[in-house]
């Protein structure tokens, strides 16, 4: 397996996603060279990655990223069905791996579930494999790592959970950051600006979150003065838990229609 660690990829698909994460590991250093995209149609690469829209005849790579839309599985697995891959990663949602292995014979099978902000480095890669061995692990690390965090999940039912939170969680995020910049602007500040505030804000907060040792909870507390301001805006969020309870649903209901989705592709 330690063969891996420089094998030729095949990226099937290039969507948002598949494009995110093959931008990043070129600026991380990874060789062009290394790296065959295979789509259908146009796809715009970075300079040395080759493009081709059918699988390649006779060609053995060493890791196939499957990047497609989960509706796309049943076109494109017998595609690879013959290909062989001694490592299959796939990004797509609410597809288990019993279902890939029973399509794409691989070696070793890995789901991942990226998320968008993996173009910049930031992102939150979860990732599950029924079994691997300690070589594919630290290739899929490898690959994985330059896109920001990486999160093992031990029990693949909990991927369902996982994709709503972290996979959907930035649609949600970008949602909440439109509402406040509108909220901003039903107070009377120009729209424009009021777009660029809540931008900011939301940007200085989840930097300060993430290098403190303090849970949110806590540092939302230290920022409400008894009586003040701050106070009176949490006290609406957290009324009969409103914020809790909305997010809690938002997230119920991407993760039923990941289990959707693992259903039908059973």
């Amino acid at each position: 397996m330690s063969a891996l660690a420089d094998a030729p990829i095949w990226l099937v698909g290039c969507g948002n996603m598949g494009g995110a994460m093959l931008r990043r590991w070129i600026a991380a250093g990874m060789d062009p060279a290394r790296v065959t995209v295979i789509t259908r149609g146009a796809a715009d690469l970075p300079a040395g990655v080759r493009h081709v829209h059918a699988v390649p005849e006779g060609a053995r790579p060493g890791i196939v990223v499957l990047a497609v839309k989960p509706q796309q599985l049943d076109i494109v697995a017998p595609l690879l069905a013959g290909v062989g891959p001694a490592l299959l990663v796939s990004i797509l949602a609410g597809v288990e791996v019993a279902a890939l292995r029973a399509r794409i014979p691989a070696a070793t099978i890995v789901r991942a579930m990226p998320n968008l902000p993996v173009a910049i480095g930031k992102g939150v890669t979860a990732l599950f494999a029924d079994a691997i061995e300690t070589e594919a692990r630290a290739v899929v690390e490898a690959l994985t790592v330059p896109l920001g965090l990486v999160e093992w999940i031990d029990d693949e039912a909990q991927f369902d959970a996982v994709t709503a939170l972290a996979g959907c969680g930035p649609g949600f995020v970008f949602r909440f950051a439109d509402a406040l910049a509108q909220a901003g602007a039903a107070l009377g500040l120009p729209a424009d600006q009021a777009a660029r505030l809540a931008i900011a804000t939301l940007e200085g907060s989840a930097i300060m979150a993430s290098g403190s040792p303090e849970a949110p909870a806590v540092l939302a507390d230290r920022v409400a003065s008894p009586g003040g301001s701050t106070r009176e805006g949490l006290n609406v969020l957290d009324r009969d838990e409103a914020l809790v309870r909305l997010l809690t649903e938002t997230l119920a209901a991407s993760a039923r229609r990941n289990a959707e989705m693992a259903a039908a592709a059973r």
